[in-house]
């Protein structure tokens, strides 16, 4: 088993492999597996990568994530311009139906409002507007319009499991109540269980999903 310690250099480093992040701005604190990132960072997709670096480390089970936002002046946008940079990047995504999805920008937070089929459209939204400049956080409200049975989302998502390289399908189990889907049973990380709820995610008419997925120990070899 990992000590902090050890988890923590063991993130630290992960921060400093990444190119598009300044792991001298961010700070790391670990207590009981469970990682601490804190600090100040002039994008909310360097947010969003600290996050998704750290979980990617063995022996991490949670994140508490308190990094803060702090645009400079060089960069710093009008919320009439984060709104019409958002509605041209949305516009020019091929994959997002734009004239489905409503925009707000207050104070650099921009809200995403409206109803789509598929969940990778929901999150190609997200994505098609987070390393924009100005923006502070984003605030997905798109719902997913439901498609399939319960019986039929969990055979497709049992079988995406199945399919996949990262997750241990034998260990993963998949419930599914109306549009809600449960996972349950034991993962080997943090970003196995990411994977698994990304596959989740990917399902369509999936609404919510509920991650109840265990982080097993990593055994040390000496």
């Amino acid at each position: 088993m990992k000590t902090d310690i050890q988890i923590q250099k063991d993130v630290m480093d992960e921060l400093k492999w990444q190119p598009f992040l300044n792991s001298s701005e961010i700070g790391v604190a670990v207590k009981n597996g469970i990682v601490a990132l804190s600090g100040i960072v002039d994008s909310y997709s360097k947010k969003l990568s600290a996050e998704k670096a750290a979980k990617k480390v063995a022996g991490v089970k949670a994140i508490a994530e308190d990094i803060q936002i702090g645009v400079s002046p060089a960069y710093r946008k009008t919320d009439a311009e984060i709104a019409e940079a958002v509605l041209n990047a949305l516009k020019w995504h091929s994959v997002v139906p734009d004239d489905k999805i409503q925009v707000k920008v207050e104070d650099g937070v921009v809200t995403l409002e409206g109803q789509l089929e598929w969940e990778y459209q929901r999150t190609s939204a997200r994505a098609a507007i987070q390393h924009l400049a100005g923006v502070r956080l984003v605030a997905n409200l798109i719902t997913i319009k439901p498609r399939t049975s319960p019986f039929e989302l969990e055979q497709k998502i049992s079988a995406a499991f199945h399919r996949s390289a990262t997750i241990d399908s034998g260990k993963v189990h998949v419930s599914v109540t109306g549009d809600k889907v449960t996972l349950t049973g034991k993962v080997r990380s943090s970003s196995e269980s990411d994977d698994a709820e990304n596959v989740a995610w990917a399902a369509p008419g999936v609404f919510q999903v509920e991650n109840k997925l265990d982080i097993e120990e990593p055994e040390l070899v000496y």
